[in-house]
């Protein structure tokens, strides 16, 4: 059995920890952004440790937390709380710039919202229209055509794109999953088609390697898709254009 270890979100030495190393690199380097990914949450099995088990009885009058992991009550309390730990997070990251010229965003690569909260517990969709999440690149790995579209078309991303550039996480293959480039091309069509800010493409080893196709054959590909050099949407534009 493979075994899984995650840091604790709702300690709060764990969130100092992370809110120091992010800290550590907008103030130390030039950089665009720190971005988070599906793994900015907690597995919803997770939270029956003795100190969230604790500090869930402290809040509720002494009573443990529901046996079922996905017990909505259960879900909201835990989603929440990793809620309360961005909204800190962005607001010491603003902070910790704005005597500076460095105008550092929040950026995020989550899974889509129904899956993202319901087995990570990341709400993103709440995050985003609280404004803690300032570029949104959603992981839409999806083989079947049918799905990926409907992906495209669930109501938190048009809502998201009314004020953040939106972009989508295409999957380009695995090692164990080969994709082929004419789905890769299919896809990135229907993103552009429905106006999405972009696309991103994981693993970039797989972009022209690990494929059961030639390199040449993927790169002419990929030069087809991108016959230009393609900029990052900025952030500014982007409010006002929207």
């Amino acid at each position: 059995l493979q075994e899984i270890v995650w840091l604790n979100p709702f300690k709060p030495e764990v969130q100092q920890f992370i809110q120091d190393l992010v800290i550590e690199v907008v103030s130390n380097y030039d950089v665009d952004g720190i971005q988070f990914d599906d793994h900015f949450g907690l597995p919803v099995t997770f939270g029956y440790d003795d100190f969230t088990v604790e500090l869930y009885k402290k809040e509720h009058q002494g009573k443990s937390p529901p046996t079922d992991p996905k017990d909505e009550e259960w879900v909201r309390w835990r989603a929440n709380k990793i809620t309360d730990f961005l909204t800190k997070l962005f607001r010491a990251v603003k902070d910790s710039v704005e005597d500076s010229n460095n105008d550092v965003i929040i950026s995020l690569s989550p899974n889509p919202q129904r899956f993202s909260y319901q087995f990570f517990l990341a709400d993103w969709a709440t995050w985003e229209q609280r404004g803690l999440v300032e570029e949104l690149i959603v992981q839409i790995y999806r083989d079947n055509f049918s799905t990926f579209i409907s992906e495209l078309d669930q109501t938190e991303l048009k809502r998201a794109r009314s004020h953040i550039p939106v972009g989508i996480g295409i999957l380009s293959g695995l090692r164990t999953r080969l994709v082929p480039v004419s789905q890769i091309q299919r896809q990135v069509d229907a993103v552009r088609l429905r106006g999405f800010a972009g696309v991103s493409f994981f693993f970039y080893e797989t972009l022209l390697n690990m494929s059961d196709e030639l390199a040449s054959e993927r790169e002419s590909g990929f030069e087809v898709m991108f016959p230009e050099f393609v900029k990052a949407p900025d952030i500014e534009d982007w409010k006002k254009s929207n």
